[in-house]
């Protein structure tokens, strides 16, 4: 009997182990280069929004919280510095 719950219980693990990272994967993006002229924006990205790696992570979806400083979006050229909070490269 403690095999049997031994496996079940392991399955379950398993189980719950592949759909974190399931879900993980399908949450990372690879957003290709715009056709405009474009600039990137740091620090005005919505939480899991932003568009490319950043120096804590490497695929665009995947920054925690609103207006991380490292995480930018594609703009239009000269657009960036006109929205609050917008520059033109990473602050460290």
């Amino acid at each position: 009997m403690a095999d049997k719950t031994k496996a079940i219980t392991s399955a379950a693990l398993a189980s719950a182990l592949s759909l974190g990272l399931a879900a993980a994967a399908r949450a990372q993006v690879h957003v290709e280069k715009p056709t405009y002229t474009f600039e990137k924006c740091y620090g005005v990205a919505k939480a899991s929004k932003n568009d490319c790696y950043t120096s804590t992570h490497s695929c665009g979806g995947v920054s925690k919280v609103d207006g991380d400083k490292a995480s930018w979006i594609y703009v239009p050229k000269g657009a960036c510095e006109k929205i609050v909070g917008g520059k033109l490269s990473e602050e460290k």
